[in-house]
């Protein structure tokens, strides 16, 4: 392994005692391989378990904690006790090849479909549609259905520690349900969940209090609790950048184990003010001050980008399509062999690189996704 590489390889012990052997992790993407009802499917594990082993942690694709929460066909559940065996093998999966298992929860709100959801009109913080083409307004939701949420979060929560796995990370990010209830564009209440920025994020912090009250009650060892933010909101009004750094000192507070920052490439700057270039992960990293790790993700392949970035001091790096195109990333990198990681996605090689159908007929769909070849 060459000299520079080596910070890549340092491991990291989470406020919540979980260590990790490295600082590279697989970043949660979606799959839509699960089965229907949301168990997990053989093609599934086979995906994770190829691409687990030389990554740290591996956090999954997005699990949602109701049934009426889903954003995608044949998405991972964990809406229901059904889903603990199937999520145990999950867990189980990752972690014999030597990488923690962290699951993603999360509830889409209004970034459903109707389709997906039996005909019913989904719900959100305000009955304020997407600004997308298409997007269905939503129906706002009671002070009742609220809590059941909150609630949701946690059972899934309990759900992640009977199966086994190491953590959840509670999905704040890409315009799905609780950043729904941050957002001033799609939350116009005025009651006790919305106005002010402060109320605005009472929904993610009481999600975030019921998750770490289940795994006081429930874990027997060390669990982590993680939470993902995408930083803006290219809508008006939409989240800025001053929002997240007032939710950042808002979630420093609640001694989780990271904040995850999803954004599309690590270095890009604002997508509200093009004159604004700085790095939204570094304006997090710089406002978190040490008080929370931080995971940057977003246009990371080589081993060169990784570097820089955590020479940056963020703790940590999650990859995502290069884990798809080379499964065996980190194990090349810390090998030696660098320079023979894929770094396209060759047509012929769906079986080599253990990718499920549905999922690679999605990796194809997209032009310009993938250097496909």
């Amino acid at each position: 392994m060459k000299t520079n590489y080596e910070p890549i390889f340092e491991p990291l012990t989470f406020r919540s005692g979980v260590q990790l052997r490295n600082r590279v992790l697989m970043a949660p993407m979606t799959n839509s391989s699960s089965h229907e009802d949301g168990t997990v499917s053989e093609q599934e594990l086979a995906y994770y378990q190829e691409r687990a082993g030389g990554v740290g942690a591996v956090i999954t694709a997005c699990a949602h904690v109701t049934p009426e929460g889903k954003a995608y066909v044949n998405e991972l559940g964990a809406d229901s006790d059904a889903c603990i065996p199937g999520l145990a093998k999950l867990s189980r999966t990752i972690q014999d090849q030597g990488s923690k298992a962290i699951l993603q929860i999360f509830h889409a709100g209004r970034m459903t479909s109707q389709d997906l959801i039996g005909g019913q009109q989904p719900i959100s913080a305000s009955a304020i549609a997407a600004a997308r083409q298409g997007s269905v307004v939503p129906r706002e939701m009671t002070e009742e259905e609220i809590h059941d949420i909150i609630n949701a979060f946690g059972e899934a929560t309990r759900r992640a520690i009977e199966a086994g796995f190491n953590g959840v990370e509670i999905h704040g990010a890409n315009t799905y349900l609780i950043q729904q209830f941050f957002s001033p564009h799609s939350n116009r209440r005025s009651d006790r969940w919305g106005g002010t920025i402060e109320k605005r994020m009472a929904f993610p912090l009481a999600v975030i209090n019921n998750v770490k009250h289940v795994v006081a009650a429930h874990a027997k060892e060390p669990f982590v609790v993680g939470y993902r933010v995408s930083p803006e909101e290219i809508e008006n009004p939409g989240i800025t950048m001053e929002d997240t750094l007032h939710l950042v000192d808002a979630l420093a507070e609640q001694e989780l184990d990271y904040i995850h920052v999803s954004v599309r490439g690590f270095w890009d700057g604002s997508i509200r003010d093009k004159e604004d270039t700085q790095s939204r992960i570094l304006r997090i990293q710089e406002r978190a001050a040490n008080r929370v790790a931080i995971i940057g993700v977003g246009g990371l392949s080589s081993p060169e980008d990784v570097a820089k970035a955590l020479d940056t001091g963020v703790s940590l790096v999650a990859l995502a399509h290069a884990i798809i195109m080379e499964p065996k990333w980190v194990e090349k990198v810390q090998s030696n062999r660098d320079a023979h990681i894929r770094t396209t996605l060759p047509k012929s090689a769906q079986k080599e690189l253990v990718i499920p159908d549905p999922m690679w007929n999605l990796l194809l769909s997209v032009p310009g996704w993938f250097p496909v070849v």
